[in-house]
């Protein structure tokens, strides 16, 4: 018999008991003994009720028919794919998903996101240690260092100081999307990020006229006598200050000598003009942008850098300084997705409901009833990133704007708020700014202002926007540095701020080939404002203005700018001096 020849089930009653509870039907009710055999009941089959009819359920068409609960001979639906009987679920009742999509991108632009969104950046050494590229690409950055030259081990002199230094990691793309490569930069620290690098080392190139030491990198540290030394720096490494300035001088020197012209207006902007056209550089540290009317001319310029400086020629730009560049026949589209994204990730917003506004109408930041922050340092972090997120988001500009003021010392009150920047950016983190080809290249801008908007000093703030060839291309939204007396003297102090930039914006226009002759509209929804620079004649009431400001007028009577007057419910730079 089973049960004597079993070892197990020789044990004492109460042994077999424990092993035999109806949770656990080991043995059929036949093998049990007389008295537990009463009490045995077969184990119930539960059957879920159907959901609800508003939930389809997707069965594949060569799967049977659903089981019945009397009917154990049908395959129940349980034994389908969670995904199939649940259906699509999330973690959180507002994913990112509902505000991103990637379906309306054309196929490369699509793949270029999804590549660019799956490849994450370390921020520290060790992070860079889990993956060969980063490894490979801190390599390469050695041996670029060594070539160069770039110090010298020495022994740490007495009372010198010692300038720290890590490891900045970033990506490089080519033109159709693809990864080009994983790039590591040794900095110094006091270092600000710069995304992409067309010149190879380029801060290399230049030489350092002061005595610096730093630590050893992280990751090849000399070993045995060596350990302990420091690193005399002969070239120029990024993260120092002097650096930026010795690669400028080198830089404009061989620029200058292929027959370039700096700018005036901007000095980061080269123009070279041949029988052909012309060819435009525009240079951010070791970033370089080409473009021009006359191709042959681009060609000789990228031959004439690569003969001098390592370079990297990536094609059409999709991706510089951290913004996304995609083009299509509506024209070129400018937004910074994956920095919103990776700001939201950072924060820990990326489940939190989006709100519609960057901040409430009529915010109490002035209180001093709040309790102050005890980490300054990340509202400041926080603040300076969505500071960067304004280059292609202008509708966050004044609320970063009104943030930014409370960088001393920041109260609980203020971090919520730069929350909610955060809140109404999680609505659309791919809105940008979009260019077309309208066929020509009127200037026109918009000036606003906000009278006594500050409750703590009562001062205004100006806000104002261009647009060139009907594109937007610059705005502002700035707090004004004296309390004004008027509205009209609010808004005429805006102007001021924007004839500025109009002024500057034709210069740079004619550096450009671009001759703009004829006065620039400059719309203002204040009568009292377009009469004080329209009318030179001294007033009682504007005596105290500031020369300064007064220069409109001048710009007025030279057929600079003019001043039309436009409705408060046209004025498209109404959302930059107020909530």
């Amino acid at each position: 018999m089973l049960l004597s020849s079993n070892p197990l089930l020789s044990t004492p009653h109460s042994l077999l008991s424990s092993f035999l509870h109806p949770q656990f039907p080991c043995l059929p009710p036949q093998c049990l003994s007389p008295a537990y055999r009463a009490t045995y009941r077969p184990l119930q089959v539960y059957s879920r009720r159907n959901r609800s009819t508003t939930t389809s359920l997707i069965v594949p068409p060569d799967l049977p028919p659903t089981a019945a609960p009397g009917n154990p001979s049908a395959t129940p639906t349980d034994d389908l794919p969670i995904a199939l009987r649940k259906g699509k679920r999330s973690c959180t009742a507002h994913p990112l998903a509902n505000s991103l999509s990637f379906q309306h991108l054309s196929p490369n632009y699509r793949a270029f996101s999804v590549s660019l969104s799956s490849v994450s950046i370390p921020n520290t050494y060790c992070e860079a240690l889990r993956h060969p590229a980063w490894k490979m690409a801190m390599d390469d950055e050695m041996s670029a260092l060594v070539s160069r030259g770039t110090w010298e081990l020495v022994e740490v002199p007495p009372n010198a100081d010692i300038v720290a230094c890590r490891w900045v990691f970033t990506l490089k793309f080519r033109a159709d999307g693809t990864l080009e490569r994983y790039k590591a930069r040794l900095v110094a620290k006091g270092f600000t990020q710069t995304y992409g690098m067309d010149i190879k080392n380029a801060f290399l190139y230049g030489d350092l006229n002061e005595t610096v030491y730093m630590e050893q990198p992280p990751g090849y540290v000399a070993q045995g006598e060596k350990q302990r030394m420091v690193c005399k720096l002969k070239k120029a490494i990024y993260g120092l200050k002097q650096s930026p300035r010795a690669w400028l001088i080198n830089s404009v020197v061989f620029i200058g000598e292929f027959s370039f012209s700096r700018c005036q207006a901007d000095h980061s902007v080269f123009v070279q003009t041949t029988t052909s056209g012309m060819v435009v550089l525009a240079v951010y540290v070791d970033d370089i942008l080409i473009t021009g009317s006359d191709l042959v001319g681009i060609e000789e310029a990228k031959t004439y850098l690569q003969k001098h400086f390592v370079t990297k020629d990536l094609g059409r730009p999709r991706y510089f300084l951290g913004i996304e560049i995609a083009h299509s026949k509506h024209g070129i589209s400018l937004s910074q997705r994956k920095y919103a994204c990776d700001l939201l990730h950072e924060a820990g917003l990326l489940g939190t409901k989006p709100v519609d506004t960057p901040m409430d109408s009529n915010p109490d930041f002035w209180n001093d009833d709040g309790n102050y922050l005890e980490d300054k340092t990340k509202y400041r972090r926080l603040v300076g990133k969505l500071i960067y997120l304004t280059v292609t988001r202008p509708d966050i500009s004044f609320a970063v704007g009104l943030v930014s003021q409370f960088m001393d010392k920041p109260r609980l009150v203020h971090w919520e708020a730069a929350l909610r920047i955060l809140k109404y950016i999680k609505a659309s983190p791919g809105k940008g700014l979009l260019f077309k080809r309208h066929g020509h290249v009127k200037i026109e801008a918009y000036s606003d202002a906000d009278y006594a908007g500050a409750k703590d000093d009562r001062k205004s703030t100006s806000g104002y926007c261009t647009y060139v060839g009907g594109n937007l291309v610059t705005w502002r939204s700035k707090k004004q540095t004296t309390v004004a007396r008027s509205s009209a003297e609010a808004e005429y102090r805006a102007m001021a701020h924007t004839t500025s930039e109009i002024l500057w914006l034709k210069n740079l226009l004619k550096e450009l080939g671009f001759m703009y002759d004829d006065p620039v509209p400059m719309h203002c929804d204040n009568q009292a404002a377009i009469h004080i620079a329209s009318n030179p004649i001294f007033h009682e009431r504007t005596k105290h203005i500031e020369v300064d400001c007064h220069f409109v007028r001048e710009a007025v009577m030279s057929q600079e700018i003019c001043t039309p007057f436009t409705p408060s419910s046209e004025q498209r730079a109404d959302i930059l001096p107020k909530p």
